[in-house]
């Protein structure tokens, strides 16, 4: 190790701490091929944790020995070769299933110790990696799935992505944080990375300096979700692309050697900035970087969510890129292997993910887009959805995961299609769904979040349930969403989402988003609307 772990001796190291302090978590990959030889129950129960190091966690329930593996997928954007590679996984070990997750990288279930190496085999010759996909190490790098496309975009992100992923895959000077590290880098002007909920973002900025126009980042620190949400705050600084590296390397750093590792729910970096503050987080930035100029101009014009349906032009002329949306983010190894047979034959091959849990196809000619949109599988997966499904998103929640309490991913999918059918509405509205406070599915920025929690009925017994948040967003800074009282059944949700959908359209000014609409009238309407549905179903 060429760093001291100035925390060793901390008196109050919670346990995750105590073990990483006697084996690196990157370490497991070494140990994998003689699990894998040797079976699931050759695995200490104190290993399985470490598994995550190696992008793997155990699905519900642990004791049956299957797993979960993320792929790391630096800004969602994947080869032809690299796509087929993750279909043919999916369609050989992972019984088919194949999830788009929302920092843009690509889940697989089902999968057993003994299959891993030749997983890993696959994904190596691909170019790609399960490192860095979860455990307390630098997460995927999120990014601007247009980048080098984009014809509004500052400059071309995918050199310096490719170089921070790099820098820190397998790295052990940064595989020992105190918790997961989100990195976002992005000159999209419409905030396509979630800017405000990572632990660091570079976000589009430019300064005029003796008459000219010098393009690069502000740095936001100290984003993140979970039970205790915080916006990330804006740095006093501005930087050109070559100092990103440097800059990333020192937050990082910052957060190894300074962040709290007693408590596991309060190890983010975001709690350390709140500690600390903005100012006082810069100069201990400069202390590892030197001077850097203050901050320019920010470049951002608002945020789109991720979202980017229909075909529009590259800043390549002659080419366009379609943005398509994929329910729920779920999709078939046969479905995966037609889109890229698709942007094979109508791009360079290309299929690049969203944090939106969608895709874009690039890199198609103008005289090919007419009969590129009559391709069937646009027929499912359509570049124009519909208002309500073509903006939900999900987590796994309890198909899979061990944190959730509640279904989410196929209720959230149904629930969507049913609204879809009965209402009309004139614009889209943004829901996530989470089964359980980790917010997996960002429910905190939706401008309807459904949160998975259990509930008594009233026979008393335990059923999965939601509570409603409304009025989330990432304009202008963010705003998380607010709660409204009550618990709703999950076999009411479809009725409760209606009721509210409906009251809106009715209510709504012509044009106004949902956000909008909360902004303007509060949610004091909206919770009356949901106190008097809940009191004629408990009746």
């Amino acid at each position: 190790m060429g760093y001291e772990k100035n925390w060793q001796d901390h008196p109050k190291l919670n346990k995750t701490e105590i073990k990483k302090l006697e084996k690196d978590g990157l370490r497991i990959f070494e140990d994998i091929p003689f699990y894998a030889e040797n079976g699931f129950e050759s695995i200490p129960k104190e290993e399985w944790d470490m598994f995550k190091w190696a992008g793997l966690y155990l699905q519900r329930p642990k004791e049956d020995g299957y797993f979960m593996m993320r792929v790391v997928i630096p800004s969602g954007i994947l080869t032809n070769e690299q796509a087929e590679t993750l279909a043919q996984i999916a369609r050989d070990y992972g019984r088919g299933v194949y999830d788009i997750t929302t920092r843009q990288a690509v889940q697989f279930h089902w999968l057993t110790i003994d299959q891993i190496p030749d997983i890993f085999s696959r994904l190596e010759k691909a170019g790609l990696t399960t490192a860095g996909a979860c455990g307390d190490i630098t997460r995927n790098i999120v990014g601007s799935p247009l980048a080098g496309i984009d014809a509004e975009e500052l400059f071309d992100t995918r050199d310096l992505v490719s170089e921070l992923f790099h820098y820190f895959s397998k790295n052990e000077e940064f595989s020992n944080l105190p918790r997961k590290f989100k990195i976002s880098v992005s000159t999209n002007l419409y905030n396509a990375s979630n800017s405000e909920i990572n632990d660091v973002s570079f976000v589009p900025a430019y300064k005029e300096v003796n008459g000219a126009r010098i393009e690069g980042f502000h740095v936001k620190v100290g984003g993140g979700l979970s039970a205790v949400p915080k916006l990330a705050e804006t740095l006093d600084i501005f930087i050109t692309p070559d100092q990103t590296l440097k800059v990333a390397i020192a937050v990082t750093t910052i957060f190894r050697d300074y962040g709290y590792r007693e408590k596991r729910h309060h190890s983010r970096l975001k709690f350390l900035v709140a500690d600390w503050g903005p100012e006082k987080f810069k100069e201990k930035l400069l202390e590892y970087t030197g001077p850097l100029q203050e901050k320019g101009e920010d470049a951002s014009k608002g945020w789109n969510a991720g979202y980017f349906y229909g075909v529009h032009k590259q800043k390549q002329e002659g080419l366009n890129y379609a943005g398509i949306h994929i329910p729920v983010g779920r999709l078939t190894p046969d479905e995966v292997l037609e889109l890229a047979r698709i942007s094979r034959k109508y791009g360079n091959g290309e299929i690049r993910n969203c944090n939106s849990q969608n895709l874009i196809i690039p890199n198609i000619p103008d005289e090919s887009v007419e009969s590129f949109l009559k391709e069937a599988i646009f027929e499912k997966f359509p570049v124009s959805p519909k208002k309500i499904l073509g903006y939900a998103v999900s987590c796994t929640g309890i198909e899979y995961c061990n944190l959730a309490l509640v279904e989410t991913k196929e209720r959230m999918r149904r629930v969507a299609e049913a609204l879809d059918e009965e209402l009309q509405l004139d614009v889209p509205v943004r829901i996530h769904m989470v089964g359980c406070p980790n917010s997996c599915g960002q429910r905190q920025i939706a401008e309807i979040g459904l949160q998975g929690i259990k509930m008594k009925n009233k026979d008393k017994v335990m059923v999965e349930a939601f509570e409603i948040y409304v009025g989330g967003t990432l304009r202008e800074g963010g705003k998380f969403n607010e709660k409204l009282k009550g618990k709703v059944a999950a076999e009411q949700l479809e009725h409760v989402l209606k009721d509210l959908l409906v009251f809106f359209h009715e209510t709504k000014i012509p044009g106004e988003t949902f956000f909008e609409y909360v902004e303007r009238t509060g949610t004091g309407k909206l919770q009356e609307r949901l106190d008097t549905y809940l009191e004629s179903v408990a009746v």
